[in-house]
């Protein structure tokens, strides 16, 4: 294979050298609602860096815009009434602590080298249709805390305006629909705008209760929770984990923004990597508070409304607000948090859960049918659960989810980490292009179904009661263990099925960054930056990945490279 063929430029589009330039025609069936790219906000690619104009501090912004929710004072609530405080307070330390550790790796990667959770996903251990089942797991993830969101608005609708629960339930799922049609532009205004306005609803009224009523700290310390022993014990301490646990998939919407971070370079270095940390893994230290917050406005107001109200976050900053302005004004001003609190992080898992789903059925159908269709699929199970009224068993879903989450966000973390770093069985550059790697790779599937397997057993009392408590930590622990395990196993053989693309051009400049050279995909004749391309089996020219994705017959697809040429990252 001629492999010097181009000569590309950072301004224009390259065409191959001894070939003439072939006809204009117009995109594909299969592709053509990719043209819109800027609508589309580069779904199943590389962001390029053309597309990525923002500063790190707009995207660290713009990530933590979504982490608005208001689920995690539910969570803590939960936690808190059943368990008890010192219960409560050290499950979401150790929950957060594996989040950050897990999460950390995983933003690196996105924000460095610009691709989202699945394609990491899929060089990380999992294989091109590998990852398939991982991009199902993350989509449920979307429709499961939109549900809980959007039930906590509509018990905020129904406390302010009256509004029957189904009708609100209709109303948080159709306001987010505009907001999430043109991706990350309209994201990040509406995150940056209203994320001071959030902050101060939020922290004010609990800053109020601690100044003006110290005793409310001591009262909060020393709730024995439902089961009156008071003390703190390693079982209830896991099974609050293994809920809180269940937000380890939030590094995928995390993701979601942080790969449109710019270059790293020597002049953006300190404020790169401050926003990838504090925006990455470290939207978890104000889940943690959040949470935490969530057990001590539930203690505060559980005399007055009882334990199944108390867990309700409206009622929650009622009762918060009502200690510090006049009566009149309490209800409306508490809606007007849960309203922003559930567009922020709705219209994120809105627009996340439609990349999960249109990078599986793309791959799998090999047809492209756009982000927004998917934006709808994904809001109607969510309104689905909604309307089951999932919110009044939410601990249950989340301590079942938790399993699956953790099992494969410790997975890819541990390929990352270990088999990239330690073990260099795992090539260290994310690979992500149909034909370049296998369609399973053994590592990331086998470790990852035995963990969440394993571990889901273990979580319907399939071991015994006294297990039950550890699934999560059995789901970490197979994940971590067994994924190295696997790679040595398999001598890193199911990695790379080519390691060559067939285009000369370096795909990453002088600092490690993803290149930006431009060229054009003779299929759909859009231009693509150099690291969304492959060349062509039949044609000399390259070819972009989502036009390699939709090709049915497979005649673009590089074939792989012989066993004996081939050598193991």
């Amino acid at each position: 294979m001629d492999t010097g063929r181009y000569t590309p430029t950072d301004t224009a589009p390259a065409t191959p050298a001894q070939a003439p330039a072939p006809p204009a025609a117009a995109p594909p069936p299969s592709t053509a609602p990719a043209a819109g790219e800027t609508l589309e906000d580069y779904t199943l690619r590389f962001a390029p860096r053309t597309y990525r104009r923002w500063t790190p501090m707009v995207v660290a912004t713009t990530a933590l815009g979504g982490i608005a929710y208001l689920a995690d004072f539910s969570i803590g609530a939960g936690i808190g009434l059943a368990h008890g405080t010192g219960n409560a307070l050290a499950a979401i330390a150790l929950a957060a602590a594996v989040i950050f550790l897990t999460g950390f790796p995983l933003a690196y990667y996105g924000a460095r080298y610009n691709i989202d959770l699945d394609l990491i996903t899929r060089g990380s251990g999992f294989g091109y249709y590998g990852s398939v089942l991982t991009s199902v797991i993350f989509a449920s993830f979307t429709f499961i805390f939109f549900a809980l969101e959007g039930s906590i608005m509509a018990q905020g609708l129904r406390l302010g305006f009256g509004l029957p629960l189904w009708a609100g339930y209709l109303v948080s799922t159709l306001l987010v629909i505009p907001l999430v049609v043109y991706g990350m532009k309209a994201l990040s205004k509406l995150q940056v705008w209203t994320t001071p306005v959030w902050l101060l609803l939020m922290a004010g009224p609990l800053l109020y209760l601690i100044v003006t009523d110290p005793g409310t700290v001591d009262r909060w310390l020393s709730y024995p929770g439902t089961d009156g022993h008071g003390g703190v014990d390693a079982a209830s301490v896991l099974l609050g984990a293994g809920v809180c646990l269940s937000l380890i998939a939030q590094i995928g919407e995390q993701i979601d923004y942080l790969r449109f971070m710019p270059p790293r370079t020597d002049a953006n270095r300190r404020s790169w990597w401050a926003a990838v940390v504090m925006a990455g893994p470290g939207w978890v230290v104000l889940g943690a508070l959040k949470q935490a917050m969530g057990v001590f406005l539930a203690v505060y107001i559980l005399s007055e409304v009882g334990p199944v109200a108390a867990t309700e976050p409206i009622q929650q900053f009622r009762g918060a607000f009502d200690a510090m302005m006049p009566s009149w004004l309490v209800v409306p001003v508490a809606v007007v948090l849960v309203v922003i609190s559930q567009i922020k992080i709705n219209v994120t898992n809105a627009y996340s859960g439609s990349l999960a789903w249109t990078n599986s059925v793309t791959r799998i159908s090999r047809r492209y049918p756009g982000r927004m269709v998917f934006v709808l699929v994904n809001l109607s199970f969510a309104l689905i659960l909604m309307e089951a009224d999932m919110f009044s068993f939410l601990n249950g879903i989340l301590g079942f989810y938790s399993n699956c989450a953790i099992a494969w966000v410790v997975t890819v973390a541990t390929d990352i980490m270990v088999n990239k770093y330690l073990l260099g069985l795992s090539p260290h550059a994310p690979e992500f292009r149909r034909g370049m790697l296998y369609a399973v790779n053994p590592v990331g599937v086998v470790s990852f179904v035995a963990a969440s397997g394993l571990s889901i057993a273990l979580y319907f009392h399939a071991l015994g009661s006294t297990l039950q408590p550890y699934s999560p930590v059995a789901a970490a622990l197979i994940a971590f263990v067994l994924t190295p395990l696997m790679a040595l196993a398999t001598r890193g053989r199911y990695y790379l099925r080519r390691t060559d693309d067939g285009i000369a051009e370096p795909p990453f400049d002088a600092d490690g960054n993803p290149s930006g050279t431009v060229l054009t995909c003779h299929v759909c004749r859009q231009d693509f930056e150099r690291p969304d391309l492959a060349d062509c089996r039949t044609h000399d020219a390259p070819v972009c990945s989502l036009c390699l994705s939709t090709d049915r017959l497979g005649d673009h697809v590089l074939p792989a490279e012989p066993a004996a040429v081939r050598t193991a990252p």
